[in-house]
């Protein structure tokens, strides 16, 4: 019984921690968003200020002489850039899974398994910086002029100009290879945890092998594999470092193109926070912590739909077997 206390003592620590973060940036943001209202969300502008000036009463608090603070182009450039790096990493992920799962000797698949894990625990500023040596060069120079100069003539997203490299589309091939190894190292347990006897069944009945895996064993799986593409997508909405480095920061812009830089909330939280240390009214702070408050409410209502599409898909399950 003590065990079981000890346990839920510390499971109730994690969402406890959770709630205090919430309410701690709603407590902490509660002047900036009152003093930006609903428009925060709607504007498409961002402006401290003038830092040089007295500040000024507007509405009621005090801010710097043309401040202004909006984040459409943030919550676009999140939205997008995450929505790119799933399609991206999703069949990417599904498709390692399957190899280490079922193409390769149980002797290597261990080893193989290891150095696929091993790219989670790479730190995120080392990805950023081999985007931004290797990665930006290469897409300017070779990919985007060719996908400008192919799909640019059907699609219309991604039609030139190319731009310098710093894109949505850099961001997004970053941030995909980022979450590549949560999808394929969560799936390929659950692959290789499926009952043997399912794939007996399935090869007995006439299956090939490719059948018996795409018909029986990965259905099995999808409970997980739903799990996995949501953890990346979390993963992906919270990147900080490696988005900064290669997307461009770009500031009160919606991107036209896939080639046009882009900003995150994540990104443009740690760019701006210098800048808004200096404000001496603190609006400036705060309204980055209302930020932070928008992309954890983001993030938990993520959560939140992952958890009510598995229940759904549970219930479904029932009234099929019924």
């Amino acid at each position: 019984m003590k065990f079981r206390a000890w346990l839920a003592l510390v499971a109730g620590i994690l969402p406890v921690i959770l709630i205090a973060i919430v309410v701690f940036l709603a407590l902490y943001s509660r002047q900036a968003i009152h003093f930006n209202g609903w428009g925060f969300v709607a504007r498409n502008t961002w402006n401290l200020g003038n830092l040089y000036m007295d500040p000024v009463t507007r509405h009621g608090f005090q801010v710097q002489p043309g401040a202004t603070y909006g984040i459409l182009f943030l919550i676009v450039g999140t939205l997008l850039s995450t929505l790119f790096a799933l399609m991206f990493a999703v069949p990417v992920g599904i498709g390692a899974a399957i190899f280490l799962a079922e193409a390769i000797p149980s002797h290597l698949r261990t080893w193989i398994s290891f150095f696929v894990e091993l790219l989670m625990a790479i730190p995120s500023v080392v990805f950023g910086l081999w985007g931004y040596v290797v990665v930006i060069p290469f897409l300017s120079r070779h990919l985007f002029p060719l996908l400008a100069a192919t799909l640019g003539k059907v699609i219309p997203f991604f039609a030139g100009p190319t731009g310098s490299g710093y894109s949505l589309l850099t961001a997004s091939i970053v941030l995909a290879l980022m979450i590549v190894p949560i999808v394929a190292a969560t799936l390929r347990d659950a692959l290789v945890s499926q009952p043997v006897s399912l794939r007996e069944a399935a090869l007995g009945l006439g299956a090939t092998r490719f059948e018996a895996l795409w018909k029986v064993i990965l259905p099995g799986a999808r409970k997980t594999l739903i799990g996995a593409t949501f953890l990346a997508l979390g993963r992906a909405l919270g990147e900080t470092m490696a988005v900064l480095m290669v997307s461009g920061n770009a500031l009160n812009y919606l991107p036209h193109n896939i080639y046009d830089p882009i900003s995150t909330m994540a990104a443009f939280i740690v760019s701006q926070l210098d800048s808004a240390l200096q404000d001496p009214t603190g609006m400036a702070v705060r309204s980055l912590a209302e930020i932070a408050l928008v992309l954890a409410i983001i993030s938990v209502v993520v959560n939140g739909l992952a958890r009510l599409l598995l229940l759904m898909w549970n219930n479904g399950q029932r009234v099929a077997a019924v």
